[in-house]
């Protein structure tokens, strides 16, 4: 392959592609089979990606470090909390009047359902190369896991929800919405005991632009 070829293959996507299986409405509640086989195998990768990082032991995703926080104070598994946090945002929902759709119903369970599933076959590690080696292939899960669900189109999950009602009431800027609640997220959750590392830090570079990436392979797999 020239290197013309190999740039292109990586180029990454602007936005959200519609693909094959994509919904034409994200409140569809009769999709296509290979739109749900879209939505349930990227919400399994995606809880695929933050158990791998909670075994590489240096930092996750700011809403697992919440999950994590809340699991260090309470008798609460890590996903059993993460169900629990997407619940109680869920509810935030309410006076934002925004509606939830199968993907976020989906999105609650299925993440959470991965994670207690697949930690026990996740290896921990203790030295750091392993560490930023594994925390990497966590973050590559979560944003491939990630383009499945976001072109499946059937519904935000509920923390995405949460930020873009907020933004819609508000009028701030999205970018200030979201760090401000990730920064908030965070800062609970390593209050509580939840841990925030090296791998927190390259998740919150790394994820935007290999998720990019990964819309812009299913975006020419699924043509």
């Amino acid at each position: 392959m020239s290197k013309q070829g190999i740039l292109q293959l990586f180029r990454p996507a602007h936005k959200v592609p519609q693909t094959i299986w994509s919904s034409d409405r994200p409140l569809n509640v009769r999709p296509k089979l290979s739109t749900i086989l879209a939505l349930v195998s990227g919400l399994w990768i995606f809880g695929t990606g933050e158990a791998i990082l909670i075994g590489a032991g240096i930092g996750v995703s700011p809403w697992t470090v919440l999950a994590q926080g809340i699991s260090e104070q309470t008798s609460f598994t890590v996903g059993l909390s993460t169900f629990i946090v997407g619940v109680l945002v869920l509810f935030l929902w309410i006076p934002l009047r925004e509606t939830p759709g199968i993907g976020t119903i989906s999105n609650i369970v299925l993440i959470s359902l991965a994670i207690d599933v697949m930690e026990p076959f996740i290896p921990e590690q203790t030295n750091l190369f392993p560490q930023l080696i594994q925390s990497l292939i966590g973050i590559i899960f979560v944003a491939i896991g990630s383009a499945f669900y976001l072109t499946a189109n059937l519904g935000p999950g509920p923390r995405d929800g949460w930020m873009t009602g907020i933004q819609k009431r508000t009028d701030w800027p999205i970018g200030r919405v979201r760090a401000g609640i990730e920064i908030s997220v965070l800062s609970i959750g390593t209050f509580l005991g939840g841990i925030f590392g090296i791998g927190t830090i390259m998740f919150a570079i790394g994820i935007g632009p290999i998720l990019a990436i990964c819309l812009g392979f299913v975006k020419k797999w699924s043509i």
